[in-house]
């Protein structure tokens, strides 16, 4: 999940970034070429907000890594770290000095670090969502299938089911098993299309088993979701997660 570079320093800074997969993207907005300019005779410097300079360039730069860096860490909720050995590791590092880490120690351990957190947290996700799924189906209205998947039929539509070599246009609104929104083409106003089979697991059983015009609210177990893994940010490993899905047509 984490990219773990060859230095400290990057090693460090890098710490929290990760690229944001969702259920569904949406269009990349593409950016048109600027106009061309005349060149001038004159040199011309960019001006930098006074409100962003400290005494040089340099200088600001260092306190712009410094904000990111720490958001880097709180996003990630990691406290107490100890900036002394982290001021002094970095200056000894940038200097060539000898750390007490090397390259290849550090980055081992920040991966053991992590992969240690990630599996404290996914455990505590899984027990959650393990316990939702049990009382859910006893609920009233609540399908469970032979894989474990569970759902309930808002509206049956009567149209053709699709085979998983179909595809289809649906609108869907996902969420955690706690109500946070992941990720919504209702709210986005804009259905997706995409292969039955090119989906998570759970979603490809369950497209099958639905007309179009049906409209079911899918609660899916992590191993029919994107396992014991992270889904960018917003879905941490073993979720299980909920989706109301519309089957809107079968695409030709």
């Amino acid at each position: 999940m984490y990219k773990l570079e060859k230095t400290i320093l990057t090693s460090v800074l890098c710490i929290g970034l990760a690229a944001s997969q969702g259920f569904a993207q949406a269009p990349k907005k593409v950016t048109k070429p600027a106009a061309t300019v005349k060149k001038s005779t004159a040199t011309v410097t960019k001006a930098v907000p006074a409100s962003n300079v400290l005494k040089n360039q340099m200088d600001s730069l260092s306190a712009a890594i410094g904000v990111s860096f720490s958001n880097s860490l709180a996003s990630q909720g990691i406290t107490g770290i100890n900036t002394a050995i982290l001021n002094k590791t970095i200056s000894a590092s940038l200097k060539g000095e000898k750390t007490t880490f090397s390259s290849e120690e550090a980055n081992k351990f920040i991966g053991e670090y992590f992969q240690k957190l990630t599996e404290e947290k996914g455990a505590v996700v899984k027990i959650e969502g393990e316990k939702f799924l049990e009382e859910n189906k006893k609920k009233t209205g609540i399908t469970t299938t032979e894989s474990g998947l569970q759902y309930s039929v808002i509206k049956m539509g009567d149209g053709p089911k699709p085979t998983a070599t179909d595809k289809v246009k649906t609108h869907y609104h996902g969420t955690l098993t706690n109500g946070t929104v992941f990720d919504s083409s209702v709210d986005r106003g804009e259905p997706v299309e995409f292969p039955v089979n090119g989906v998570i697991k759970g979603w490809t059983e369950a497209l099958q088993l639905m007309p179009v015009g049906s409209k079911w609210k899918l609660f899916i177990p992590y191993s029919l979701a994107y396992g014991e893994r992270a889904a960018g940010p917003q879905i941490p490993a073993y979720s299980a997660l909920v989706f109301e899905v519309e089957l809107l047509e079968i695409v030709k």
